[in-house]
């Protein structure tokens, strides 16, 4: 315990969302100091990173490559469902954002607090704990995701009456009523914004016969998805390009907003539904500070259009997006390295593995 201590007086202490689509570092004492894709581009066949211009291509180089890859490089996302997928390189993409967060030159390596979906199995957290430690980490300490993403939205959810937070990322959605420094009742579903994606690729082909790729998709929701339609929105139209099913040539289509919120229904509703099974299972007097304190949206799916107002609609409590959804478990980690030494005791750690 002293030793740690000591040890921490001269390292970086950092925090990590190691997300399925974005990976964010913050740094005690300086907030968010990195925001980059989680994404890897390896030589085909290994495990070995690829370096373009002496750099690995690592984050924003890799994403770049999605899709467009010649045979003899792969571009990975190492993460899939909010954990992870490939050991080596999710260990080699934590050793890049690292250094380059740190610098090549450690005498000591950081104290690291990493936020985790907040169903995952024992041998997942293994996984997390190697990876971070091969990576550089001198201590590695895990925090739930609900947690994290309500600290950094701000929820009181120290005090004794309920919070709510609704936590829609890439690969799973966190939905937790908190009271007291704790969770009273969550529940975590590997459905969020990949599956939403998903969902407007099999459109695409099950109405256009044209194959778009993760980014085209993901374009398509930013710029016209939504989850429900008000009174205010106007149907507007984009135009896709992709591959022919049948002819295998470039082709291109315009689709409206109004198809895309209907094949978005699917993966919004398996959220909806995850939302009211949490809420069925509160306490009542949980149920009663609901009525007033209402539901916290955060992350990434949450900025899709009319989310709120279908989650208000759907549980008769009021809505309200957290201020800057997507950086909301990084801002909550960085407020937990200033309470570090208050607070690493209650946290799962390396060392108790």
């Amino acid at each position: 315990m002293w030793l740690d201590s000591l040890i921490g007086m001269f390292s970086v202490d950092m925090g990590i969302d190691l997300g399925t689509c974005n990976t964010l570092v913050a740094v005690r004492g300086q907030g968010i100091v990195l925001n980059e894709p989680s994404v890897v581009a390896v030589v085909k066949g290994t495990n070995r990173v690829l370096m373009r211009g002496g750099q690995p291509a690592v984050g924003w180089v890799a994403k770049e490559m999605l899709g467009k890859t010649p045979g003899s490089i792969t571009a990975v996302r190492p993460l899939k469902d909010g954990v992870i997928s490939d050991f080596e390189i999710t260990e080699a993409m934590l050793n890049y954002f690292i250094t380059k967060v740190t610098g090549r030159v450690r005498m000591i390596g950081p104290r690291v607090v990493i936020s985790i979906p907040s169903g995952i199995t024992a041998v997942e957290k293994r996984a997390v704990f190697d990876s971070a430690e091969r990576a550089g980490a001198w201590r590695t300490y895990l925090l739930e995701e609900p947690v994290a993403a309500a600290i950094g939205a701000g929820l009181p959810f120290a005090e004794p009456t309920a919070s709510m937070i609704v936590d829609i990322g890439g690969g799973t959605t966190e939905v937790a009523i908190m009271s007291l420094a704790d969770i009273a009742t969550c529940e975590s579903v590997r459905v969020a914004g990949d599956d939403m994606d998903e969902a407007i690729m099999a459109h695409m082909k099950r109405t256009y016969n044209l194959m778009v790729g993760e980014q085209t998709a993901e374009r398509i929701k930013i710029q016209i998805g939504s989850a429900s339609a008000t009174d205010q929105d106007e149907d507007t139209t984009i135009e896709v390009r992709g591959r022919d099913m049948i002819s295998g040539l470039p082709r291109k289509a315009t689709i409206t907003s109004e198809e895309i919120r209907e094949a978005l229904q699917e993966p919004i509703s398996a959220i909806i539904e995850t939302v009211t099974r949490t809420l069925e299972r509160a306490e009542p007097e949980l149920s009663a500070d609901l009525v007033e304190n209402g539901i916290t949206l955060a992350g990434g799916g949450a900025l899709l259009r009319g989310m709120p107002e279908q989650l208000e609609k759907a549980t008769g409590l009021h809505c309200v997006l957290a201020e800057d959804p997507l950086t909301c478990v990084a801002r909550g980690t960085s407020i937990f390295l200033e309470n570090i030494e208050e607070w690493k005791n209650t946290l799962e750690n390396s060392m108790d593995i």
